[in-house]
């Protein structure tokens, strides 16, 4: 459907006037992608979308991609820029150098309307228009956190491991950059024919995210948090600036479009939670119907989803991961566990004790465990691996700071490893946006029932906007949540 672009009424020049309010924003040249920042971007782009889930694909990605690059023009950089909507169900949206912007299935679902949408990418190019990135990259990326990274050399995974995979995912914006930012993408929503009023909107829907997931208890305290709140803080001072910014531009609330009925319609069918080619994760429980395999962590870890792995954070700096491959061909378990610990110590010196071959829930397994030396001192290493049958072996990398006390909880987790049923896989299933039209006799109850998940009534509420007492109206369409049918997400 085409997007909104007659009405052009506002100059760039006046948009980048209402960054005033955020820290004022010195004179500047016509924006451009230089050479350099896209060369970074072109780099960072295949690492991220690995990362972080990959692309997600068919025409809600197109979808995004036009509507950025409506944006993008808006804002003085067409053709300059890369949207890509990632295969993710964390609620987050960021930009690199080089006009690489990245909003997840997760933001895209949670929004009500294309101009809200609009307003998430346009924020993000007002990011790459402030240079804010190579700001902030200067002074924090490459940065490792927790006492384990000081001191390690040789291990690349260990490193990893110890300190922030997540370099761009996570980074932290100031409160004067966010409000640049703001104003920027106020004024890019305009000069692109959306009603301004939508980036106060947008604010709103992310507001709604968090509190919806503080309020579930569906997922730890650690991921409680929608990742675009902490890396984009949100207080309720920021969202009524932006209204303030919007009712500035003198434009009327409504007086241009949010196009709310373009956006239903490509929402429609998508993908909503977890992928299940990556597997479930449910609190502190993994799931994978294709693998047919689980475990549950103790009391105090959470748990992150991702392609390569299940990132495990547990309590007292505890630091792991759990995954899987092909054992080696010709070899057995021992094999795939040397294998694994060779290739997670690297040249990192380590005391490692003799493994123990037990039998965990019915799969055989072998335990390695050692003291690997780092200037902190010695740091606990521990590796389960199993034999999930068929080839294939999975298994857990923990790592945790010197004099580390937690192995209870390391033994717990190995010990939860699980095969899981057929009837326990089927039970797994992905869950999808679908768009309804509500009809005559529908109640905020009737539609909660069609609802697939552990909250449906304040899921049903987030994700439209609604108040319990706002009455429905026939013919208005709503999004709900529902189970995907068996082998389709669309």
């Amino acid at each position: 459907m085409p997007l909104p672009g007659s009405c052009r009424t506002l100059p760039i020049a006046a948009a980048l006037l209402l960054a005033g309010c955020g820290g004022a924003a010195p004179e500047q040249e016509a924006p451009h992608v230089s050479e350099a920042d896209r060369g970074i971007g072109a780099e960072q782009h295949p690492q991220l979308l690995a990362e972080f889930g990959g692309a997600y694909p068919g025409e809600e990605a197109q979808y995004v991609s036009r509507l950025g690059g409506n944006i993008a023009a808006a804002a003085g950089l067409e053709g300059q820029c890369t949207f890509t909507l990632v295969n993710s169900d964390v609620v987050n949206a960021f930009a690199v150098p080089g006009c690489y912007i990245y909003v997840t299935r997760g933001l895209m679902a949670i929004v009500t309307s294309e101009a809200q949408l609009a307003s998430v990418l346009g924020h993000e190019v007002g990011h790459i228009v402030a240079a804010h990135s190579q700001r902030q990259q200067r002074r924090s990326l490459w940065r490792t956190l927790g006492v384990i990274a000081v001191g390690l050399t040789g291990s690349q995974t260990l490193t990893r491991l110890a300190g922030e995979a997540a370099q761009f995912f996570t980074l932290r914006y100031s409160r004067n950059q966010e409000y640049q930012a703001d104003d920027l993408g106020i004024g890019y929503l305009v000069e692109a024919g959306y009603d301004p009023h939508a980036a106060a909107g947008m604010l709103g829907a992310l507001a709604r995210q968090e509190a919806f997931m503080v309020g579930s208890g569906g997922r730890d305290v650690a991921r409680s948090i929608p990742e675009w709140a902490r890396s984009h803080p949100l207080t309720a001072h920021r969202i009524q600036r932006a209204r303030d910014a919007a009712d500035a531009t003198g434009i009327a609330d409504g007086a241009l479009p949010e196009n709310a009925p373009a956006y239903l319609a490509e929402v429609d069918g998508l993908l909503y939670g977890d992928d299940p080619a990556q597997g479930f994760v449910s609190g502190r429980r993994f799931a994978h119907p294709i693998m047919r395999i689980g475990f549950e962590a103790p009391a105090g870890f959470t748990l992150t989803n991702s392609p390569q792995a299940i990132r495990l954070s547990g309590p007292g700096g505890l630091r792991g991961e759990f995954g899987g491959g092909a054992l080696p061909a010709g070899s057995d378990l021992d094999g795939y566990a040397e294998a694994l610990a060779r290739q997670v110590l690297g040249d990192t010196p380590a005391a490692i004790a003799p493994p123990q071959r037990i039998v965990i829930n019915g799969v055989r397994a072998l335990i390695l465990s050692a003291d690997v030396t780092t200037q902190s001192g010695a740091v606990p290493l521990s590796i389960a691996a199993f034999d999930g049958g068929g080839g294939r072996a999975f298994h857990f990398v923990m790592i945790a700071p010197p004099g580390d006390g937690n192995a209870a909880a390391v033994a717990a987790l190995f010990r939860s490893f699980h095969l899981l049923s057929e009837a326990e896989a089927a039970r797994l299933r992905p869950r999808v946006i679908r768009v309804v039209q509500v009809r005559s006799g529908d109640t905020l109850e009737t539609l909660t029932a069609a609802m697939a998940g552990d909250h449906p009534r304040a899921e049903l509420l987030m994700l439209n906007d609604r108040r319990a007492e706002t009455p429905l109206r026939p013919g208005e369409r709503v999004k709900i949540v529902t189970n995907a049918a068996p082998g389709a997400t669309d």
